[in-house]
């Protein structure tokens, strides 16, 4: 599976290279970027809690700023981990289902909770993986 396969349909960017995209996380991805994210199925609430404050996003849209480096970086992520998820259980729906269902190896916590830090995203991944390799602990 590629690492940056969906962002361009998720986030709207189709970075070249890792390099490439650390440039585009440098530099803040558009505000339409997480329109995108909605139209794929997030709800508002859920970027609130893993991307953008309400109040923050209004002060953007306000002043036509770009996502700051750290917002950035975490829809990147998420579009990323909603991506990888949407290949192993190839239907988007099924995989936000996943997403958004408690699990106890987090603590009771949704896969997509889990999306508000590098690490926690770090470890979705990795159930990702495990399952797309029939690896079930």
């Amino acid at each position: 599976m590629a690492a940056h396969t969906h962002l361009g349909e998720l986030i709207g960017i189709k970075p070249t290279s890792d390099f490439n995209l650390a440039e585009i996380v440098e530099g803040g991805l558009p505000l339409a970027s997480l329109t995108r994210l909605r139209a794929r199925g997030l709800t508002a609430t859920e970027l609130s809690d893993i991307v953008i404050s309400p109040r923050t996003l209004k002060h953007r849209k306000a002043r036509n700023e770009p996502l700051s480096q750290e917002e950035t970086d975490r829809a990147v992520r998420v579009a990323r981990i909603v991506g990888l998820a949407g290949e192993v259980f190839d239907n988007p729906d099924k995989a936000l289902l996943w997403l958004r269902s408690p699990d106890d190896r987090l603590g009771d916590r949704t896969p997509l909770n889990m999306l508000q830090t590098e690490s926690g995203g770090r470890l979705v991944e990795s159930m990702l993986w495990q399952l797309d390799e029939g690896i079930y602990t």
